[in-house]
């Protein structure tokens, strides 16, 4: 099937999109395959994608996510340091004001050890994450679930959101 890639058909998709969607990894993780799976996958759910690339640093990452309040954030990790970076960045994503109630979820290799991800995952949303996707567990069924249980429409438009990041600059 051919996409119309008309500036009509451009318009029509921006107008349908759910809203943004920051998918990152953390700053131990150099991995970008997982990040551009993830960009589409996410893209063909309906919303948009800023990909943070890999390596992100705690500090950009919370700036980022701030000043853009995304519709959710996604972390992926396939170092095995997920875990353990998550716990360390998800406070400061939580404290940011605008993220407060931002749904924020985790992915992919969280540990270097063969079996604790049921401890891990209890842990990493006990600490403020939505959603852990472990894996090894279908984790593309579990995550299209977790989507499904998103507002389909963005908490406020695009064009709303821009005018409140320079506002608050």
């Amino acid at each position: 099937m051919m996409h119309d890639l008309s500036a009509r058909g451009a318009e029509s998709l921006a107008e349908r999109s759910k809203g943004t969607v920051i998918v990152t990894t953390l700053a131990s993780d150099s991995h970008t395959w997982n990040l551009v799976f993830l960009q589409l996958l996410i893209e063909e759910c309906g919303y948009d994608v800023v990909n943070l690339g890999p390596c992100v640093p705690d500090e950009l990452l919370v700036s980022e996510c701030r000043d853009r309040n995304p519709e959710m954030i996604v972390i992926s990790s396939v170092n095995g340091h997920g875990y353990q970076d998550g716990m360390r960045v998800i406070g400061q994503l939580r404290d940011a004001a605008p993220l407060a109630a931002t749904p924020i979820v985790i992915g992919g290799k969280l540990g270097t050890d063969g079996g604790e991800g049921a401890s891990r995952t209890h842990e990493l949303m006990a600490a403020g994450f939505d959603a852990v996707f472990e894996d090894g567990q279908d984790p593309i069924a579990a995550f299209h679930a977790f989507l499904a249980t998103l507002p389909s429409e963005p908490r406020r438009p695009a064009v709303e959101a821009a005018d409140h990041a320079r506002v608050s600059a």
